[in-house]
């Protein structure tokens, strides 16, 4: 009983003859592919996670360009009711914050931020009061912010 090994194509495949041989490299293309895609929907994203609190802005004249290396303190006021006897919604960051707390919490945010980062940005919806703005502003400058108002800008300035 004999058997020929050379003719047929039985066995077990473990020689490659003819074949090319194993590639021995990682395939980047596919990753790099998936990386500037990842890329792209961040960057679109990124603009639109600044802030979460929905304000109607005042649209005035004069506006400057928002320039800094650190990300801003921003204050942000929301009216919640009708007319300047209406309650406001007051938010540090994204967090809320009750009108009683708001004095103690930005000192003690100042407490922990060097001499020269010491900006707040203010955004008040444009329904919100002129009192509680002013009542606001008063808190912040006590705590030993400079505030700045954010604002849209006017069309055509």
């Amino acid at each position: 009983m004999s058997m020929n090994l050379a003719a047929g194509g039985g066995g077990g495949g473990r020689r490659r003859r003819g074949k090319r041989p194993v590639m021995a490299e990682i395939n980047v293309t596919p990753m790099v592919d998936v990386m500037l895609v990842l890329l792209i929907i961040f960057m679109v994203a990124a603009p639109l996670l600044t802030t979460s609190i929905d304000i109607d802005l005042p649209v005035a004249r004069g506006g400057a360009q928002i320039q800094s290396n650190t990300p801003p303190l921003t204050l942000s006021v929301k009216r919640t009711g009708g007319g300047c006897n209406s309650q406001v919604e007051l938010y540090v960051g994204d967090s809320p914050v009750a009108p009683a707390e708001i004095e103690a919490k930005i000192k003690a945010i100042r407490t922990t931020r060097s001499e020269t980062d010491n900006v707040v940005y203010l955004r008040g919806d444009k329904d919100v009061c002129y009192t509680d703005m002013m009542k606001l502003l008063g808190q912040i400058r006590t705590a030993g912010f400079k505030a700045n108002i954010v604002i849209v800008p006017e069309q055509g300035s």
